[in-house]
């Protein structure tokens, strides 16, 4: 049976962290920024954990499961 493909749009956009959690980043970063509060671009920075409800079709997608 041939080997299952990544999808590559969803492999730029997630990440499994080593105890499974799917992490993405969050939109708002790419422009306008000077009109935004300095800890709301910190917020934004961080990796936000994906909600349960999304994990399954996405490690579908990565070729995890």
């Amino acid at each position: 049976m041939p080997k299952m493909k990544t999808n590559r749009s969803t492999a730029k956009r997630f990440r499994v962290t080593k105890k499974g959690k799917v992490l993405y980043t969050q939109a708002g970063l790419r422009h306008n920024l000077g009109d935004m509060r300095g800890k709301d671009r910190r917020r934004l920075a961080r990796p936000e954990p994906l909600s349960s409800e999304h994990v399954p079709e996405v490690l579908r997608l990565l070729g995890k499961r």
